[in-house]
């Protein structure tokens, strides 16, 4: 389960930004996120979605431990982000569009690389290692080096290594950016079975019509701020446009002229 509460991250801002933001702006620090709460629950898909700057990958990144609050709490299976980073790091798995591997090494040790900072045992690390390889088709090029491996198959390395030690939780900051159908399809499936197995998901994407297919809950945020925070289904029952689309961007227009 995630709990965000009285959530807010600030940035202090250079002299040249500040410059750019224009006569109007007076402060040294930009709020990135501002007051937000909601939460997680076990066996349910959370979408978190907004445009580009809206406070999504910072939100998701204080979830993941990567930042500090400037103000709130994150509790992750009851563990405190701040003050147990550690606890929250090993009941979390956190998914990301930028892979980030090391080139050099093969699909299988990569993943048996994080299996160990995990600490994790041969018996469950081989169970969960041909659980995963089998569920992403990952067998036939287990043994490749990175480098020779196609934006596909490194992202199923990604996936695969982000869910080795078979967290609790799982953070997915727009996982199918960039990506073909076929890759795309291999993330929604693990997802579609993170939601069977009972794990707390949250989920962030651009792409719409995945937040339609897969999401029980919802929130929207924009300018830091959540402007929805509900179950999908009373997003639709208070909808005044006709698609999901249509409907983001009404409220997102709505916003810019709060």
């Amino acid at each position: 389960m995630i709990q965000i509460t009285n959530l807010s991250k600030s940035y202090k801002i250079s002299r040249k930004q500040k410059k750019e933001m224009g006569k109007d702006f007076t402060g040294d620090s930009v709020l990135a996120v501002d007051n937000i709460n909601f939460s997680c629950t076990p066996g349910r898909i959370f979408g978190l979605i907004g445009p580009n700057g809206a406070g999504k990958t910072t939100t998701l990144r204080m979830i993941g431990t990567m930042l500090k609050p400037s103000n709130g709490n994150i509790s992750v299976n009851g563990f405190d982000t701040v003050r147990e980073p550690q606890s929250v790091k090993q009941s979390l798995g956190f998914l990301s569009g930028n892979t980030g591997l090391y080139d050099r090494l093969t699909a299988e040790e990569m993943v048996k690389y994080y299996a160990d900072l995990h600490q994790m045992n041969e018996s469950d690390y081989y169970s969960q290692r041909d659980y995963l390889f089998n569920l992403l088709d990952m067998n036939e090029f287990a043994g490749r080096r990175i480098s020779k491996l196609s934006t596909g198959m490194k992202q199923k390395v990604n996936i695969a290594r982000t869910m080795i030690h078979n967290p609790d939780v799982v953070v997915f900051d727009e996982p199918t950016s960039g990506l073909d159908v076929m890759a795309s399809r291999s993330i929604i499936k693990l997802i579609q079975e993170c939601k069977k197995n009972n794990k707390t998901v949250i989920f962030s994407s651009h792409r719409l019509g995945e937040i339609r297919s897969l999401c029980d809950d919802l929130a929207i945020i924009h300018k830091g701020k959540l402007y929805f925070n509900g179950t999908y289904e009373e997003f639709e029952s208070q909808m005044q446009a006709e698609t999901l689309d249509d409907e983001f961007i009404r409220l997102v227009g709505e916003t810019e002229n709060v």
